[in-house]
């Protein structure tokens, strides 16, 4: 017997080894079937598991095994990412604490450190996995540094390098001074920061006047090559060609006509800087400026690039510059242009600044040399693949932010001055002619082809991002660049579920590399998850206190309970809120399942292998086989479509409502006894139990494998390689549908007409039908026993004299359901008590309304508040529905 209180700790990790260990997970490429492959969005190995996993891979785990069930050779393929630099920031920060420095021990060193640490801590995401109940094929778990993954990525760098599309090149890369490494874009977080926007005076060579430029960067100063003004700005016209005096080097630079400068924003002049500003780069190029940089790699002033064209006022104080931090160089230079009248005025000014995602470092602009890849050229066809329906995206919208970043592309700077990664296979003669081989080996014969004598070469010390490993994750852990056997069965795959925010990171780049290297879509359909925020609809941050734990909930409400929420919330990729409410609401429906099978068991409800279900002869029995029917058909479809969120809600709709509060409610007194009526209700809940068990194991994996070993519906730990279920025809379906239907409509209308008027529990009332038709009189007496239980009324009769006075109503079809209350309630104090409610709630929707309405407050109340208004108002108009539907009840 099942225990009477629902406690998931007691099955979930038994379970789990249990499947585990019988190889439930495992893809099978010998097998006849046709295959349906997941490739995992690779967690970093430094990570643990967090809400925006618990989402994503909840959501591929429900695909996995729906597919497992209806028969496909389904490969979850899992693996973990190296993460460059976040691991060796953690490897780092443990060196810190130890008195020493990566560049202390030395690079060999370090990377076994590194290696240490992985081993020791890199499993810990891959654990907390399997508590999720994720069922990736661990067999095949891949790691991007494996020998296998590391001979892909040095293969493809190659082939990248011999076709044109890897180049070397000095340009502005975005830097990471804390780490000393270049970053993507994509690897920048913008944030907005308040600072100030400081005036200074450039003097006029040959006159005394002065040029006001404007800037958020005055230590930048000590870099500039031009001023900029807007070509057909009057004011500066005449200026157009001049030479300013910087003031603090003395250096001359010109006065240049570009669009860049704005008009409108501060004085319309802007100093340019190309070595330290992107925008600046540009305009240094259209006119031929020099590009001078004033940071090293530490963000530090150095000045030797300039120190041949300066020719300061006060050489000291330009010298005492030498080797600050930036920072601690902008405050020394504002006090000396101040004392020197150069400061015209400061003015707050609250703009956004970039900061390295990792390490919070604010980036700085840096001309450096750096490896590219053209990605321009491979977005080509990766763009093609989406226009014609190669790639489809769920929803179709997200098409749109693909092309909008894929059309304008930039290079992609592939090299980071990091340890640990793969070490770009790049070698340097005596000369610094660069010679790109898989091999040191193979490097050296091409260099004594070149010299014609063996000669020394010297590695590239740079790694590559970690972005261009995991872009060849959907061949290169298949077994690429060899031709395995799993590479011409899973390649390519069917689905890949990942949050929008890594559209450009990774997706975009697996299919630029996959159709490069593949000459086919490493995927078919781009499943795209929102994110996860807290019950109001707030990001979740640690500053704010209100960042989730999914294992923390797991250990709460169990794995099932979480799983079913972030599921059912999941809707068209929208953002979903989670909260341990949500959950606990969310674990009262697995414990409603758990209770149900209870029931069904304490009532002897088991698996008859003799029963055909379509053969029952029941109207009771043909209605809940056909709802089940309809359930199949309804899940199958939502998640043959990926709308998730439908299929869970669809399971819900079916197992807590026509199941456990119809059927088995309805069923209840008939369940007992050995007439055949008892034995077909028995084996029909035991059927359509096993049915729902069968539907639900995609999302509540446990809850639903331990009632299916309970029940004796297979083999222990089988439920995960159960068929589907198929629909079943029922005789006399569209008949019982429609007579179950109507008794439950009606019990439904009586309990909320009871509910809306405060008829007391107790109180059993009769029940007058009015212009019924005589088959909805003789429905009403086959079902009177049935309604007067669950609906407490006395009696159920036609009306056969006047309309009694002080009587409530509703309509069911033809007939009108009269329920006389006079004798039971005071009518006028409820219809006074309905209407005083209604009118409350008509002004708070008005307020909220009216609110909504404001465009200055939509656009400036946080998204959250909005959220929460716009729920109150739907809120609010649904309950006046109510109450107008219950005042019109009411004769």
């Amino acid at each position: 017997m099942l225990d009477k209180n629902f406690d998931p700790a007691a099955f979930e990790t038994r379970l789990y080894e249990t499947w585990e260990q019988e190889g439930a997970f495992a893809a099978d490429p010998s097998r006849n079937a046709k295959p349906f492959t997941v490739m995992i969005p690779p967690p970093n190995v430094t990570g643990s598991l967090h809400v925006g996993h618990a989402l994503t891979m909840t959501l591929q785990d429900v695909l996995i095994r729906f597919r497992r069930m209806q028969g496909r050779d389904a490969l979850w393929q899992p693996g973990t990412d190296h993460a460059g630099i976040a691991t060796q920031l953690m490897v780092e920060r443990e060196l810190q604490r130890e008195g020493t420095t990566r560049q202390a021990i030395g690079r060999e060193a370090f990377l076994d450190r590194v290696w240490q640490w992985k081993a020791e801590q890199g499993s810990a995401i891959t654990r907390q996995l399997r508590r999720l109940g994720a069922s990736p094929d661990w067999s095949r778990e891949r790691f991007t540094m494996d020998d296998g993954l590391s001979g892909a990525v040095r293969t493809i760098f190659v082939r990248l390098f011999n076709d044109g599309l890897i180049y070397r090149a000095k340009r502005l890369v975005n830097w990471d001074p804390e780490f000393r490494s270049a970053l993507s874009d994509l690897e920048v977080e913008m944030r907005e920061v308040k600072g100030n926007l400081w005036h200074l005076r450039y003097p006029i060579e040959g006159t005394d006047q002065a040029i006001i430029v404007a800037t958020t960067r005055p230590e930048t100063m000590l870099g500039d090559t031009a001023v900029a003004v807007h070509p057909d700005d009057a004011r500066y016209r005449d200026l157009i060609g001049k030479t300013v005096v910087q003031p603090i080097t003395g250096r001359k630079i010109p006065i240049v006509a570009d669009a860049h400068s704005d008009p409108e924003k501060g004085t319309g002049a802007v100093k340019i800087t190309p070595a330290h500003d992107f925008n600046d780069f540009a305009v240094g190029q259209r006119h031929n400026l020099a590009a001078p940089s004033i940071l090293d790699r530490s963000a530090r002033i150095a000045l030797a690039e300039i120190r041949a064209d300066c020719h300061p006022a006060d050489p000291s104080f330009l010298d005492s510059l030498e080797g600050l931090d930036r920072f601690a160089a902008r405050a020394e230079i504002v006090a000396h242009l101040d004392a020197i009248g150069a400061l015209d005025r400061v003015e707050p000014h609250t703009h956004t600044v970039p900061h390295a995602d990792r390490s919070g470092a604010v980036i700085e602009p840096l001309l450096t040399e750096q490896w590219f890849c053209n990605a321009a050229e491979l977005a080509g066809p990766a763009i093609t693949a989406v226009e014609d329906g190669r790639i489809e995206f769920v929803p179709k919208s997200w098409e749109n932010t693909y092309f909008a970043w894929m059309r304008n592309i930039e290079p992609w700077c592939i090299s980071r001055q990091l340890w640990w990664g793969h070490r770009i296979p790049a070698w340097y003669g005596p000369d610094r002619t660069i010679f790109v081989a898989e091999t040191e080996a193979d490097a050296k014969l091409q260099a004594e082809e070149h010299y014609g004598h063996a000669a020394a070469l010297i590695q590239d010390e740079d790694v590559l991002d970690t972005w261009f490993s995991s872009a060849l994750w959907p061949f290169s852990t298949l077994g690429w660049p060899d031709n395995t056997p799993e590479l011409a069965r899973y390649y390519p795959g069917d689905v890949l579920v990942t949050g929008f925010d890594i559209i450009f990171f990774w997706v975009a780049r697996m299919v630029m590399m996959g159709l490069y290297v593949m000459g086919d879509v490493p995927f078919r359909t781009v499943m795209m998850n929102g994110l996860v925020r807290d019950e109001r609809g707030q990001k979740m941050s640690k500053t704010k206190g209100n960042v989730v734990d999914p294992l923390a909930l797991i250990e709460s409400y169990g794995a099932d309970a979480l799983r079913y929420t972030v599921t059912a919330q999941s809707g068209a990729g929208r953002n979903i809120k989670l909260g341990p409410a949500m959950v606990e609401t969310n674990r009262s429906f697995v414990t409603k399942l758990w209770n149900a099978a209870r029931f069904c068991a304490m009532n002897d409800c088991r698996p008859d292998p003799a029963f055909q279900s379509g053969h029952a002869k029941l109207p009771l029995s043909r209605w809940i086989l056909d709802a089940a029917n309809r359930a199949v058909a309804e899940a199958t479809e939502a998640l043959d479509a990926y709308r998730l969120s439908d299929y869970a809600l669809a399971c819900y709709r079916f197992t807590w409502g026509d199941f456990c509060d119809w059927f088995l409610e309805l069923a209840k007194p008939g369940l007992s006894g050995e007439t055949g009526e008892a034995r077909e209700l028995r084996a029909v809940a035991a059927d359509v139990l096993g049915t729902i068990l069968r539907l639900l194991h995609p999302v509540i994996p446990f809850v639903t494998e331990a009632l299916w070993d309970d029940f004796g519906y297979g083999e222990a730990g089988s439920l995960i390689r159960a068929p589907w279920p198929d629909r079943v025809a029922v005789a006399g379906a569209e008949v019982a549908h429609d007579e179950v239907s109507w008794v439950i409509r009606l019990i439904s209308e009586i309990r909320a007409v009871r509910g809306e008027m405060n008829v007391p529990a107790a109180s059993r009332i009769p029940i007058l039908l009015r212009d019924a038709d005589p088959g909805t009189i003789a429905r009403a007496g086959r079902w009177h026993a049935e309604i007067a239980r669950l609906a407490r009324i006395a009696s159920l009769e036609p009306l056969t004299s006047d309309m009694p006075k002080g009587a409530a109503q509703a309509i069911i079809d033809e007939a009108t359901i009269i329920l006389p209350l006079a004798d039971v309630i005071d009518l006028a104090a409820e219809r006074r008590r309905l209407a005083s409610t209604r009118e409350k709630t008509a002004s708070e929707a008005e307020k909220i309304a009216r609110k909504l309405a404001n465009q200055d407050f939509v656009a400036r109340a946080p998204e959250d508040v909005v959220a929460e208004n716009r729920d109150r108002l739907d809120a609010a108009q649904a309950e006046l529905a109510r109450l107008d539907a219950a005042l019109s009840r009411i004769a």
